[in-house]
C-alpha cells in the first residue's frame, strides 16, 4: 500500500480527488485503489515542555538557565493525538510513503517530524503542489521526487525550531523571574522575531513622542513662459541657514526675495528631458500583496493571509500563498491566456483588462532563474464565481489578478522634465512628467500624476506672474500600519546603523518569513504588547517598558536577520545546522547574565508616564497562573 501524507485535509481530499479510482472513507484518511490518502492538522507534534527533560524545570527558577534539550524531544500536541494514532496505524500497513507537505521549509518538516517520531525506514518520495486544482495535482503526482534531496530543508526546519524553543524559552524564563524581582506579576514574553518586531515599533513611538516640530521656509513662483505658465520653487543657497535636507529655515531670505519678485524676468538655464520606460509591478509574493492590500483595503496582514488560505484551499482559486517570490515559472507563459480567462469572465473591470491584453508580449517576471520552491501568486485558471467569495477575498483575488495580467501590456513610457530658471540670480527649479504611452498604468489606481510642463526651449525668457512664502513644520515619522510594518520586515537592513551588517542582511529575507509574519503581529497584540489605534499599530506601556529594558542585541534586528540567512545556508546544504546552535548557545548565556531587575523596574515605572496607549487591562489576571508552565508559544508551531 502507497500511504501519501498531506499537511492539511484540504490537501489530502484534492490529492485522492486527482487519484485514478474510486475512493473510500476512512478514520482520518481516504482510500483511493491501493493508495491511502491522510494528513496532518498542522504540526502533530511539538517540542518537548522543559519539564519532559527534568522535572525539576517545572519550577521557573534563575539558576536552572541555560536549559539546553539533549537529546531532543518532541510529544504530541493534546488535540492531534488521534490524527497521530491514524498516521501510526497506517505506517504499519505501508510499503512506501509519499511526503505532501507544503513546498517549503516548514511543510518539509511538519510531516517528515513524523515519520522520524513514529520510526518510518522505508522509502520515501517527495510530492510538490502549489496550485489545488485537479490537473496541477495531476501533474505533480506524475513527477514525484526523491525526498532524501530535500534532506536540507529539513535540517534548516528543525535547526529554526529548535533554536526558537532555545532562544524563547530561556529568554522568556529568565525576563519573568527578572520581572517578578520587578514587581512586576506576569509573563515577559521574548522570541527572536517577535521582540525585533516590538522594538521596531516602540522605538518609532519613542521618535513620534519626542519629535518637536520645527518651521521652514518655502518660496514660489508662478511664471510666464512662451508656451504658458508653471509653478517653480526657490533653491536657497547654502550660505543661509539651511537643515539637512536644504530646508530654509529663517524666514525673512524668502521674504525679502518676494518683495522683489512681482513683474521679474529671467530665462531657463537648464533643461533635462529623459525618456523613461517602466516595466509592470511584478505578480505578487505574500508579503507584497499584504503591503498593498493594507494600504487599499485596510487588511490587517492576517486579514490577507487567511483570505489567501481560503482562496487557495477553500476555492482553489490561486497557486500556493506563502510565497516569498515575484516571479513566474517560463513554462506558466503559453498557458496564461487560459489560465486569465476564468479567472476575469465574473469580472467586469478584469473582463475589460483581459481583452486589452496582449499575450504576444513576455514580461521580466517570466524568468525561471528567479523561481525556487515557489513562484509568485498567480490565478489557477479555475472559473471565478465572485458571488461565492467574502468582500476580503474578492479584493484581494482582483489584485493577484491584476498584478498578472499587467505582464501582457505594454510599459509605461514617459517624458521626464526638470528645469532651472535664473531670476535675479537666484534659482527656482520645477520638474514634470508626460505620459507617452500609458501601457500598464491604467490598470493601476495611483495618485494623481504631477502635471506636464509646457514645452520648453533651452534659454527662453521668463517672467514672474505670481509669488508666496509658504510657512510649513517639519512632521514627526508616521506611525507603524500593518503596511509599513510588513514592508520595515521585509527591508529590516534600513533599520540596522553598522554598514557591515547593512550589507549582510540586505541578501536576507528580512525579520520572520511569507508565513510567519501577519502571526507575529497578531501575538504581539494577543500578548498585550502592541494595539492598533486609528489604523496605526503602537506599543503599549508594557511594550515600551519591554523593549526599554532588554538588551540591544535582543530588541535589535540584526541577530535574527542574520539568523535568517544562516538557515538559509543550511537549507541550501552548504551549511551543518550544529555549528549554528552551539553559537546560539554561547549567545544565550552572554545574554542571560544581562538580566537586570533595576533597570527594569525603571522601564516599567517610567513607561506609567509614556504617551504610549496602556496595554490590556486582563493582562496580569490572564497570565498570574503561567509561571510554572512552558510557554506554549514558543513551541516553533507553524503558522496555519
Amino acid at each position: 500500500m502507497r500511504l501519501i501524507i498531506a499537511e492539511k485535509p484540504s490537501l489530502g481530499r484534492a490529492i485522492a480527488e486527482a487519484l485514478p479510482g474510486s475512493t473510500s472513507r476512512q478514520d482520518g484518511a481516504i482510500a483511493v485503489g491501493d493508495t491511502v490518502v491522510t494528513w496532518c492538522v498542522g504540526h502533530l507534534l511539538e517540542q518537548a515542555a522543559p519539564e519532559v527533560y527534568d522535572s525539576r524545570f517545572k519550577q521557573w527558577r534563575l539558576d536552572h538557565l541555560p536549559i539546553l534539550p539533549a537529546p531532543w524531544k518532541l510529544t504530541p500536541r493534546p488535540k492531534t493525538k488521534g490524527q497521530l494514532a491514524v498516521i501510526r496505524r497506517l505506517l504499519k500497513e505501508a510499503s512506501t510513503v509519499v511526503h505532501a507537505g507544503d513546498p517549503d521549509r516548514e511543510g518539509q518538516l511538519l510531516v517528515q517530524e513524523v515519520l522520524e517520531q513514529l520510526r518510518w525506514r522505508g522509502p520515501v518520495q517527495r510530492l510538490l503542489i502549489s496550485d489545488m486544482n485537479r490537473p496541477a495535482v495531476v501533474k505533480a503526482l506524475n513527477d514525484l521526487k526523491d525526498n532524501q534531496a530535500y534532506q536540507p530543508l529539513y535540517r534548516a526546519a528543525q535547526a529554526r525550531a529548535r533554536a526558537d524553543w532555545l532562544y524563547g524559552i530561556n529568554l522568556t524564563r529568565a525576563w519573568t523571574l527578572t520581572g517578578r524581582q520587578a514587581s512586576h506579576d506576569g509573563v515577559l514574553s521574548v522570541g527572536r522575531v517577535q521582540t525585533p518586531v516590538l522594538g521596531l515599533v516602540a522605538r518609532r513611538d519613542r521618535e513620534i513622542a519626542a519629535f518637536e516640530p520645527k518651521p521652514f521656509y518655502v518660496l514660489w513662483v508662478d511664471l510666464a513662459v512662451a508656451n504658458g505658465r508653471l509653478r517653480a520653487w526657490w533653491q536657497p543657497k547654502e550660505t543661509l541657514r539651511l537643515d539637512d535636507q536644504g530646508r530654509l529655515l529663517e524666514r525673512a531670505p524668502a521674504q525679502t526675495l518676494a518683495e522683489r519678485l512681482p513683474g521679474a524676468q529671467g530665462r531657463l538655464v537648464k533643461l533635462d528631458a529623459q525618456h523613461k520606460r517602466q516595466g509592470a509591478p511584478l505578480p505578487y509574493s505574500l508579503s507584497a500583496l499584504q503591503v498593498d492590500a493594507a494600504r487599499r483595503f485596510k487588511l490587517s496582514a492576517k486579514q490577507v493571509l487567511d483570505s489567501c488560505q481560503a482562496l487557495y484551499e477553500r476555492h482553489k482559486l490561486i497557486t500556493y500563498p506563502r510565497s516569498d517570490c515575484r516571479y513566474l515559472p517560463k513554462a506558466h507563459h503559453a498557458q496564461a491566456p487560459k489560465v486569465l480567462q476564468g479567472a476575469c469572465q465574473d469580472d467586469t473591470t478584469l473582463g475589460e483588462w483581459y481583452r486589452g491584453a496582449d499575450f504576444s508580449l513576455r514580461s521580466r517576471a517570466w524568468n525561471d532563474s528567479q523561481v525556487g520552491a515557489h513562484h509568485a501568486l498567480a490565478p489557477t485558471g479555475k472559473d471565478a464565481n465572485f458571488s461565492k467569495l467574502s468582500t476580503a477575498e474578492a479584493n484581494i483575488f482582483r489584485l493577484i489578478v491584476r498584478n498578472y495580467l499587467a505582464q501582457f501590456y505594454p510599459a509605461l513610457e514617459t517624458r521626464e522634465i526638470k528645469v532651472e530658471f535664473s531670476i535675479l540670480e537666484e534659482r527656482f527649479r520645477a520638474q514634470g512628467r508626460e505620459i507617452l504611452v500609458p501601457g500598464w498604468k491604467p490598470l493601476f489606481a495611483t495618485r494623481d500624476e504631477p502635471p506636464a510642463l509646457p514645452p520648453l526651449t533651452q534659454g527662453e525668457a521668463c517672467r514672474v506672474l505670481d509669488q508666496a512664502v509658504e510657512d510649513r513644520e517639519t512632521r514627526p515619522p508616521e506611525p507603524f500600519t500593518d503596511a509599513s510594518l510588513i514592508k520595515a520586515m521585509m527591508n529590516i537592513a534600513r533599520y540596522v546603523d553598522d554598514p557591515e551588517v547593512r550589507r549582510t542582511l540586505r541578501d536576507t529575507d528580512g525579520l520572520g518569513t511569507e508565513a510567519t509574519r501577519a502571526g507575529i503581529i497578531d501575538t504581539l497584540e494577543n500578548r498585550g504588547y502592541l494595539l492598533r489605534q486609528q489604523g496605526a499599530l503602537r506599543a503599549t506601556r508594557l511594550g515600551q517598558a519591554l523593549i526599554a529594558a532588554l538588551p540591544e542585541a535582543v530588541s535589535g534586528p540584526e541577530r535574527t536577520a542574520l539568523w535568517e540567512q544562516r538557515l538559509r545556508d543550511i537549507a541550501e546544504s552548504s551549511a551543518a545546522p550544529e555549528p549554528f546552535l552551539d553559537a546560539l548557545v554561547d549567545d544565550l548565556r552572554a545574554l542571560l547574565e544581562k538580566t537586570d531587575a533595576q533597570r527594569l523596574r525603571q522601564a516599567l515605572a517610567s513607561a506609567q508616564g509614556t504617551d504610549a496607549p496602556a496595554g490590556k487591562s486582563n493582562i496580569k489576571t490572564r497570565r498570574r497562573r503561567s509561571f510554572r508552565k512552558k510557554p506554549a508559544s514558543h513551541q516553533g508551531k507553524k503558522t496555519s
